[in-house]
């Protein structure tokens, strides 16, 4: 879990380092015209712009989300190595976000496919983890057995 954090924050902190340093806020590179952009977006709000106002907010919600998947670490409740996958990818997300909020007061999001709002890798990270962990909880469920009869 730990291990696929750290490199999800590398290459998300080293793309967000690639974007400040080759382009300026709100320039815009198509890579594939009119359907997947470049975009260099600096983000108060959370994921796709959302809230643009609550940056303690925001850093606060982070450090929980960070402390519980640590919690749950510690305490092995997790112990399937799919779950331990999809929370290190919300873990990883969550710090590469919170770095950025810390360092710049903002995120920074690049990734735009014209028809959704401007992201990054951490954000879909974050939401890809928590989709997957919501499949994995539902589907391990015990299903109530039928009477027949």
């Amino acid at each position: 879990m730990y291990l696929i954090a750290i490199v999800l924050i590398f290459i998300d902190q080293f793309s967000k380092f690639l974007i400040r340093q080759g382009m300026f806020v709100n320039e815009s590179i198509p890579l594939l015209k009119n359907i997947f952009h470049i975009t260099y977006v600096e983000n108060t709000g959370i994921a796709f712009g959302l809230f643009p106002q609550g940056q303690i907010f925001f850093i606060a919600i982070s450090l929980v989300v960070i402390l519980f998947i640590i919690f749950l670490d510690r305490k092995r409740l997790v112990k399937s190595p799919g779950e331990k996958y999809y929370l290190g990818l919300v873990l990883g997300g969550a710090l590469g976000n919170l770095i950025d909020r810390l360092r710049f007061g903002f995120v920074i999001d690049f990734l735009d496919f014209r028809v959704w709002p401007v992201f990054n890798l951490a954000d879909s990270a974050v939401c890809i983890g928590g989709i997957l962990m919501a499949i994995s909880i539902i589907w391990s469920r015990p299903r109530k057995q039928k009477d027949v009869g």
